[in-house]
């Protein structure tokens, strides 16, 4: 396993010793209360650097359900926030789905010549789209479940004939699974394994406003890859992370959060050596190919035989205690304070896709 650098060198030390961080949280996807947890858990963890003396400042900002700033108990649009935050060097995106992770929160910053955490808006936009990502996947080799999107429009023009290319995705007696095209955390995500139930399955994610992406189930391991990606250094891969969900379920909204919810265990037990180097190789590569910038998590499923296939790729992962991200870097001995911080310090290249 390549050894995960993360310390800091003198003069990016003294840089962050004086650098005043904002972090962003909330706003109006259906992600918003993981974004929440996010964002104060990262916040706590940076206000214990700016007490150990190694980081400037730290400011907590919530995105309202409208999209405004709270800033000192009001509400402002965007662009006024963004001159009233003046003294902000990097703003420490904490949001999930939406605009706070699709390019548009990103654009906003880029546009205004400020400093952000993770990827830029090219990439925020290709990873959000997950039709757009498996586009991506399948040039450079890597395997995607058979799939198509739907939109509201097609099925209503000929929705005989889209339920049956719908059908005709699954793979023997597996099923199907039936998402939003730019959602996340599982959030309207449906396991559909008898045929009656795909369309119903299908309108209910239409009436979210979204398109419908149908795929194939493909049974497996589970498992994530995180991607750490320092400023003018060669990205480098976590340990995989292998996920349990409870028999009979997936790694559902409320498998992924609740206490009770899915195992995760790094390294992945499930895995052969061989089998965790390809997903590895395979985390790396979409990080390449989609552009994304100082970390990413990619998912994906192990079947017993053959190459390992995509689900999604997340270019703000989630950064809860409970987090995939956090616990595959523990394992490499990077904490979660640590892991906060390099990512505050990674912003500062501005290089963004």
């Amino acid at each position: 396993m390549n050894t995960i650098e993360i310390r800091t060198s003198p003069r990016t030390t003294s840089a962050l010793a004086s650098l005043r961080v904002a972090v962003l949280m909330g706003g109006a996807s259906g992600e918003r209360e993981i974004s929440l947890l996010s964002g104060r858990s990262v916040t706590a963890a940076l206000e214990r650097c700016v007490q150990a003396k190694s980081l400037g400042s730290v400011r907590a900002i919530e995105i309202a359900p409208s999209g405004a700033w709270i800033l000192d108990g009001e509400a402002r649009d965007g662009a006024r926030a963004l001159a009233d935050c003046a003294d902000v060097d990097v703003f420490f995106l904490a949001l999930h789905g939406g605009a706070g992770e699709d390019g548009t929160l990103q654009g906003l910053l880029a546009a205004s010549g400020r400093r952000h955490t993770g990827s830029g808006v090219a990439a925020s936009a290709i990873c959000m789209d997950k039709a757009a990502t498996r586009g991506l996947a399948q040039s450079i080799g890597i395997r995607v479940a058979p799939g198509r999107a739907i939109s509201s429009r097609a099925l209503e023009s000929g929705p005989a004939a889209e339920l049956e290319r719908a059908r005709a995705l699954a793979v023997g007696e597996s099923g199907w699974v039936v998402k939003p095209r730019r959602g996340g955390s599982s959030v309207n995500t449906h396991l559909v394994a008898d045929a009656r139930e795909l369309a119903p399955a299908i309108e209910r994610v239409l009436a979210s406003g979204d398109d419908a992406l149908v795929e194939a189930r493909i049974l497996g391991v589970e498992v994530s890859c995180g991607v750490l990606h320092p400023p003018g250094a060669v990205a480098r891969a976590l340990p995989a992370i292998e996920i349990q969900p409870d028999r009979e379920r997936f790694f559902d909204y409320e498998q992924k959060y609740s206490t009770s919810g899915a195992r995760e265990i790094c390294p992945a037990p499930s895995l052969s050596p061989e089998q965790e180097r390809r997903v590895r190789e395979a985390a790396l590569a979409l990080h390449g190919v989609c552009g994304c910038g100082g970390y990413s998590r990619s998912d994906f499923i192990v079947p017993a035989a053959g190459d390992v296939v995509l689900l999604e790729i997340n270019t703000l992962p989630g950064l809860t205690p409970r987090s995939l991200l956090p616990q595959e870097a523990a394992v490499v001995g990077i904490s979660y304070d640590e892991l906060c911080l390099w990512i505050v310090e990674s912003a500062l290249s501005g290089e963004r896709a």
